[in-house]
């Protein structure tokens, strides 16, 4: 702990990490609205809540911290992660969800997952999302736990040719609702307990 109670959190340089490239991942990005509500409404029939957990992964570039998100065709950001799967822990699910998608090997075992950092709720099956559950609401569709992944100072991302994986400095995602989104954009707000420190690595 730093003075204050402030939690310090080491981040890497960017250039201490490789990026290459891997096939293609069938993205549910692509689907219609309306065949997505129906999924939806199959899935909480069939399975109740939707459970969803997130990444919040940090790299140091030119001093300040940088969040990673992957990108879709140029337009659509989201943090790495998916769905749990049925029996399937918070932690696995997030773990198996890095590797598909910014690993080579589905049985990648670098990702250290860290504390919950926030939860968001969808009341419904419709986009609206809150960072909270609201008292009205007694059966929820979905709710969404971002969760701190550290790095080791140096590894490879390896990420489908559909997504791309980049850098965005946290003072660019703070309450940019309208680029990223309201999860994202409340990201650098969770964070704001932590101070950094970039270990000298040389």
């Amino acid at each position: 702990m730093a003075d204050g109670n402030v939690d310090v959190l080491d981040i890497y340089p960017l250039n201490h990490y490789y990026f290459g490239s891997k096939e293609s991942l069938p993205l549910k990005e692509e689907e219609t609205l309306d065949h997505r509500i129906q999924r939806l409404k199959f899935n909480y029939n069939t399975h109740g809540i939707r459970t969803c957990v997130q990444a919040v992964i940090l790299v140091d570039l030119f001093k300040h911290p940088h969040l990673l998100l992957l990108q879709v065709r140029h337009s659509m950001y989201k943090l790495p992660g998916g769905r749990l799967r049925p029996g399937e822990s918070e932690i696995e699910c997030l773990r198996r969800k890095l590797s598909s998608k910014l690993s080579m090997s589905e049985e990648d075992d670098r990702w250290e997952v860290g504390e919950c950092l926030g939860m968001w709720w969808r009341p419904d099956f419709e986009t609206l999302i809150y960072p909270f559950l609201p008292p009205n609401i007694k059966r929820p569709k979905e709710c969404t736990k971002l969760f701190l992944v550290r790095l080791p100072e140096s590894c490879k991302f390896i990420v489908p040719k559909n997504l791309k994986l980049i850098a965005v400095p946290l003072c660019q995602v703070h309450e940019n609702f309208k680029t990223y989104g309201p999860i994202i954009a409340g990201v650098p707000q969770l964070l704001s307990k932590f101070s950094y420190n970039t270990p000298d690595t040389d």
